[in-house]
């Protein structure tokens, strides 16, 4: 293959199918402050099980950043030195929320004349962004240039939809990830969010009162957008992300199955992205299969 997808975890991609494409997966990273006074920084790897027990206990704080361009630039010559490639198509959670892309945009510069780099902005995250990268690897092994790859993973995600529920918003105004969604701050306590992302940010997508609501209505936007991709003669592909709500997600996943006869794959999101949403989202993204 001349041409290989490299992504962000973002992406949410379970690791057997990661594994199975032969896609390549860079982390981003949390970073962890100790309790008690002491102020130590720690950046590491860390589970979503993780996340979620720090979150509730609430000594310690968490936060998160992008890989550096220096960690994108080594990734980027391993793959070249790996498989050969001439050609890199890098995949990367929306710049509206994080500043991956124009890390991967410094690293693309610093090894210019090692390895072509084309940076992806899809302006999207999770399996909305994953669903794009797994048609952008389909591609390159059947021997796509790099400028179908790039312009594949492009419309892949742009016709993609994702909406999310979390139980407050209280994670995404800490970490500054909040967007358009600021405006329900003020009355905060009284709804139960139902966010989406549109336009590269987080926008609320429905005010609602009572999580059953939310969750009801987060079902009908999904099963609505795999109707409109149907009657467009297109088929879908529907992913159910949840953190630290599993049984919750088996449920929206098995309503949305009956509801559209999709097959429905479930994923846990991503520690980066937990971070910033809280235990108890649950979020579906909905992708059509554009040509």
């Amino acid at each position: 293959m001349t041409v290989q997808v490299l992504t962000d975890t973002t992406s949410c991609l379970p690791t057997s199918l990661v594994e199975r494409a032969g896609m390549t997966v860079v982390p981003l990273h949390v970073m962890v402050t100790g309790g008690g006074g002491r102020g130590e920084v720690e950046t590491r790897e860390i589970t979503p099980g993780e996340v979620v027990e720090i979150q509730r206990r609430g000594k310690e704080r968490v936060s998160t950043s992008r890989p550096s361009p220096g960690e994108l630039a080594a990734a980027y010559r391993d793959l070249a030195t790996r498989t050969g490639c001439a050609e890199i198509v890098s995949v990367h959670l929306s710049s509206g929320v994080s500043g991956t892309v124009e890390a991967a945009e410094l690293a693309r510069d610093e090894v210019a004349g090692e390895v072509t780099v084309h940076v992806v902005d899809s302006r999207v995250l999770g399996m909305a962004m994953g669903y794009a990268v797994c048609a952008a690897s389909a591609a390159a092994a059947a021997g796509a240039s790099a400028e179908d790859v790039v312009a594949l993973a492009r419309r892949h995600a742009d016709a993609s939809r994702m909406w999310f529920y979390v139980d407050t918003l209280e994670h995404l105004r800490r970490g500054g990830r909040i967007g358009r969604a600021a405006a329900l701050l003020g009355s905060a306590l009284a709804i139960k969010p139902l966010l989406t992302i549109r336009d590269g940010v987080v926008h609320p997508a429905e005010r609602v009162r009572t999580r059953a609501k939310a969750l009801a209505r987060l079902v009908d936007l999904s099963v609505e957008a795999v109707e409109a991709a149907r009657a467009d003669g297109l088929e879908v592909r529907v992913a159910v992300h949840q953190l630290a709500a599993e049984d919750a997600a088996a449920e929206l996943a098995d309503v949305l199955r009956e509801r559209t006869g999709v097959g429905v794959d479930i994923t846990e999101l991503d520690p980066v992205v937990g971070v910033h949403t809280g235990p108890g989202t649950l979020g579906v993204a909905v992708a059509p299969q554009v040509p």
